[in-house]
């Protein structure tokens, strides 16, 4: 196992408060405490904090945040920070994914279907080779780190050591390739493939962009040169590689033996249980699919939907707990759970998020009942399996205030800009409409950008139209713009090509806008999430990246909620005033480069949340299907999930209306 200390590389060295937040929590890791908290104003630098931290501490680290666009962002950061080791990036693989669903009530199948990203299939098969073959390794991941991955000693053993002057007799060797899912393949040389040509075996492994090019003289290997797996170009040449399996969900033949053994016993028992029951058409339907599954997995090692059959390839129990990225960390790894406020929640809800689905398979024949053990894991499990824990977040929440010590919740609160919190002023809710146009226009001859936030969405609709009608350039963020315009939109806000977003929800865009410098909350003092202690310091947070930063707050009435708020922010700014003053700090608003990021996303995404949708055939076939997921949902009694779809389905009918 490669042995290559952690070395951050940055420029700058830790200010204001990171250094004492560094100290504090390198010690709470050294002293085995389990629990710790990094509460950390917006701006203050907590994922630098968290670099340090990792150098000084030097084990593999886990950092689960709560999005994809998030997992990305700090991926690239650590990147950065840690240009010479093994920074991976593990998310969900789907690019669309619509799982197998049984609807009694209209009796209607729906097939699993996926569309799959290769490149984010590469980075989830360097995170897993990484972590079994070094010990620099930071993964970056979302919640799909909880998910099913497959049985980690398996695919160890499973790997494939190859060294320059042994003996390879010439068909083994290639079984050996096939026993761990690899294709041969003539064309389409692709991660995942081997190709023959005369002497020379070439592969092309599933967790990078390099392929190897083994050169034989009869079964004896000559040389290993190293490839670009799609240009062919030599790179160079190595006397020993290791290849992983092409699959995370691989086997080998005896427990493939074993597994069949121990799912023909399952069906023959469940067969029973439902002829008892009175469903016979329900018991040949599970007898056909069963059996398929069974005759694929004999003959290839593998079979679509093998993760419902994982229990028997790992030899569990029944209710175990599936292997996850988690089995693949040392012990001794820690985790920093970022936005933990979020996060943590999300964590707890997965395991509830599909168990209906499964049951109605189950109950009418699709699937045995070992497909309930491909799931998540609880968050009992999930908590099991992580030893040490750092949540970061500007507002922890509850799970982080009853696990943390008190002494053990460390504030950073001092900007390294030596930006304070902005000033918050509460005005009366009455003829708030042309006071709040009255400020953006004062703000714009500043130069500088506007926020504001409503509680419904018609609020927000009508407060933009009248901005626009008023000459302001004003736009609307709201859930139904996919993730390309919401990123556009804003790049124009930075750019000042528009002045003022108007939105609900404004806190999960994860906004970084220097150049705002006005956030006006309307209808502050009502009651709700949106308007929660939690959820105003999150927006109050926008405005703290601007010297010039301020809060209107337009309430007829000062809330707890309200009030809570505020004393934070006034406590925070009193500590952050009083550092400025002791070392002489004149604050300055952030600089930081305006890159239009969404020409080189779009270069990577199809335009739309459901793909490249142009044609009206392509996406009625999608409106097909997300009525049948919204029939679905409702019939589970998951309004919520339905709703959504329902939102999805009237952005689709517009496409085509």
């Amino acid at each position: 196992m490669t042995d290559i200390p952690f070395q951050l590389a940055a420029d700058f060295k830790p200010t204001g408060d990171q250094p004492k937040a560094i100290k504090s929590l390198v010690k709470g890791l050294n002293d085995g405490i389990r629990h710790q908290t990094l509460l950390g104003a917006t701006g203050t630098g907590k994922t630098f904090t968290m670099a340090n931290i990792i150098q000084e501490v030097q084990r593999p680290t886990l950092i689960l945040a709560h999005n994809k666009t998030l997992t990305a962002q700090l991926c690239n950061e650590f990147q950065q920070f840690f240009p010479n080791n093994a920074v991976g990036y593990f998310v969900s693989y789907y690019d669309y994914y619509q799982p197998e669903a049984y609807m009694a009530k209209t009796d209607t199948f729906i097939e699993k279907e996926a569309t799959i990203n290769e490149e984010i299939t590469k980075f989830r098969h360097a995170a897993t080779v990484n972590l079994l073959t070094r010990k620099d390794v930071i993964i970056v991941a979302s919640v799909s780190c909880i998910y099913g991955l497959g049985d980690v000693e398996t695919y160890k053993e499973l790997a494939v050591k190859i060294e320059s002057g042994k003996t390879y007799p010439r068909k083994t060797f290639m079984k050996s390739l096939v026993d761990i899912q690899f294709t041969r393949v003539k064309t389409d040389f692709s991660r995942g493939t081997f190709e023959v040509l005369g002497d020379i075996i070439t592969i092309f492994p599933p967790d990078g962009d390099n392929a190897y090019q083994l050169e034989f003289w009869g079964d004896e290997l000559e040389t290993i040169t190293i490839v670009d797996g799609f240009t062919g170009a030599t790179i160079g040449t190595t006397d020993e590689i290791t290849i992983f399996p092409a699959k995370h969900q691989v086997t080998t033949p005896d427990r493939i033996e074993y597994a069949v053994g121990e799912i023909e016993k399952d069906l023959t028992i469940r067969i029973e249980e439902m002829k008892k029951a009175g469903k016979g058409l329900e018991a040949h339907r599970l007898t056909q699919r069963v059996k398929y599954d069974l005759e694929m997995l004999r003959e290839t090692g593998y079979v679509n939907g093998i993760e419902n059959y994982t229990r028997y390839l790992s030899k569990s129990e029944p209710g175990a707990p599936p292997a996850t990225l988690l089995d693949y960390f040392p012990d001794d790894f820690m985790c920093f759970v970022d936005e933990s406020h979020i996060s943590i929640p999300q964590v707890g809800g997965m395991f509830n998020g599909n168990l209906s689905r499964k049951i109605s398979l189950v109950e009418h024949g699709f699937r045995l009942p070992s497909a309930m053990d491909n799931r998540p894991l609880k968050f009992n499990e999930f908590e099991e399996r992580v030893g040490q824990a750092v949540y970061v977040s500007a507002t922890p929440g509850k799970y982080e205030y009853e696990n943390t010590d008190k002494e053990n919740i460390i504030q950073q609160i001092i900007r390294p800009t030596g930006l304070i919190d902005p000033p918050i002023e509460i005005r009366p809710s009455q003829h708030h409409v042309d006071d709040v146009l009255s400020e953006i226009r004062a703000t714009i001859k500043q130069d500088f950008r506007v926020l504001v936030t409503t509680v419904t969405k018609k609020h927000a609709e009508d407060l933009s139209e009248y901005l626009v009608e008023n000459g302001i350039k004003a736009k609307y963020l709201h859930s139904e713009i996919d993730t390309l315009e919401r990123i556009q939109i804003l790049t124009e806000l930075r750019q000042g090509k528009i002045s003022v977003i108007v939105g609900i929800n404004l806190l999960r865009e994860g906004l970084d806008l220097p150049e705002v410098s006005l956030v006006c909350i309307l209808d502050a003092d009502k009651q709700g999430f949106l308007r929660s202690r939690d959820a105003m310091l999150q927006v109050i947070g926008r405005a703290a990246r601007n010297s010039e930063g301020r809060v209107i707050m337009y309430a007829d009435r000062k809330t707890p909620a309200m009030a809570e708020a505020i004393d934070e922010t006034d406590r925070r700014r009193e500590i952050q005033v009083a550092y400025n003053k002791k070392h002489g700090i004149t604050p300055k608003t952030i600089i930081k480069s305006i890159t239009d990021i969404s020409e080189a996303l779009g270069k990577k995404q199809t335009k739309g949340k459901y793909g490249k949708l142009s044609k009206k055939d392509e996406i009625k076939k999608v409106l097909k299907e997300l009525y049948l997921q919204m029939d679905l949902a409702t019939q589970n009694l998951d309004f919520e999930t339905a709703a959504g779809l329902r939102d999805d389905i009237e952005e689709l009918e517009k496409k085509i209306s």
